[in-house]
């Protein structure tokens, strides 16, 4: 049995694209489709489907509001790279902004630091919520890093049972 395991794990399909768009609220929508139809190959359900969304559209909107405090200047980028190694989505959002200065009270749930902008700051817990893995590097005045992983579908465990 573990012999087969590792068999499929080394033979598993890796994808990857790799893009770069302006720090503005209006490429949040456009990133998130591009992850819908890059997922698309592994048939996801529904729900799968608006997890993902939804994280990236929660990090792309991090990276604009609170990475390049919302300027809106063409040279602010966000850069997205997805891997799909098997079933796996991995996603790594980053933005070359402000940077976070203390991480984990970022990740707090309610924490906001725009609440005169009447941010929510339930963007991380809904990232952690929707995906199965969330790390969050920063570093002030250098920018931010969200790596975001999902386990697509429920073929993994069917074929392990045959």
């Amino acid at each position: 049995m573990i012999e087969v395991i590792e068999k499929r794990n080394t033979n598993k399909t890796t994808n990857e694209m790799r893009m770069e768009f302006a720090a503005v609220s209006d490429n949040e929508a456009f990133a998130r489709m591009a992850v819908a139809a890059f997922i698309t190959p592994l048939n996801p359900t529904l729900e799968e489907m608006s997890d993902v969304k939804t994280a990236i559209s929660e990090a792309v909107t991090n990276a604009v509001i609170h990475g390049y405090e919302n300027r809106n200047h063409m040279d602010d980028r966000v850069s997205m790279t997805c891997t799909l190694r098997g079933d796996v989505l991995e996603v790594e959002i980053l933005d070359r902004g402000v940077g976070i200065e203390d991480v984990r009270l970022a990740m707090e749930p309610l924490y906001t630091s725009k609440p005169d902008q009447d941010r929510s700051g339930m963007g991380f817990a809904f990232m952690e919520a929707f995906m199965d893995n969330l790390e969050v590097e920063s570093e002030v005045g250098c920018g931010t890093v969200v790596r975001m992983c999902k386990k697509i579908g429920i073929s993994s465990w069917i074929d392990s049972e045959e």
